[in-house]
């Protein structure tokens, strides 16, 4: 098996996906447990995604992306959303998750759930929202890796138009807000950008280790 930086030198922001070529089932599913599987903070998981293999979807879709190709070339399109509602129910209903999961009685799970819920409490929209969309930002990273690993091609983007999406994808009546978009799929063999060297601060300038 490669070396995980191999995988992560193979891949780059693809540039022209082949429009030919759809990711087989049992790879979109890796992408669904990825997804499931990030770590979100207290692990609430306040993220949702959109799975687009609509061809027609997709195109409508273009000029909400600023004309960007590749989401309509793209075997599929990730939708990255956050909960619009982070309240009492929401977190209430994860703690049930836990003891179902994990056997954990009320007593126990109280002290934490309430600490949370009041947390939230004094948090405004906006913070939550930020809140939220960082976490986003986690699972995209994390499938950005997972699908390096997998030989499946990605472009992760930032520069869309949320409100048309949320109205496109009738997200609002799912509450849901989108706040990333990642075209994913087989990179087409003339886009030049595969063969890029990486553009990268020398590790000194990165990285500080102390010891």
């Amino acid at each position: 098996m490669k070396d995980i930086i191999e995988h992560m030198n193979w891949r780059y922001a693809v540039k022209k996906f082949d429009p030919k070529k759809i990711l087989a089932k049992e790879k979109i599913e890796k992408v669904k447990e990825a997804f499931n599987l990030t770590a979100t903070s207290y692990g609430l998981q306040p993220i949702s995604l959109l799975i687009i293999g609509n061809k027609e979807l997709q195109q409508q879709l273009v000029p909400f992306s600023y004309n960007q190709a590749q989401v309509e070339q793209a075997s599929h399109v990730l939708v990255f959303c956050i909960n619009d509602t982070i309240d009492a129910t929401y977190i209430s209903k994860h703690f049930e998750q836990i003891k179902k999961i994990r056997q954990v009685s009320d007593e126990i799970l109280k002290p934490f759930r309430n600490d949370l819920v009041e947390s939230f409490s004094n948090k405004n929209i906006e913070q939550i929202k930020n809140w939220s969309t960082n976490q986003a930002y986690l699972a995209m990273g994390n499938i950005l890796t997972v699908c390096a690993v997998e030989k499946i091609d990605s472009c992760p983007m930032e520069g869309f138009q949320p409100q048309s999406y949320d109205k496109l994808l009738k997200l609002k009546e799912k509450g849901l807000t989108s706040v990333l978009v990642m075209p994913i799929g087989y990179r087409a063999d003339d886009d030049i950008f595969a063969d890029f060297k990486k553009v990268r601060k020398d590790m000194h300038e990165s990285v500080i280790e102390i010891e």
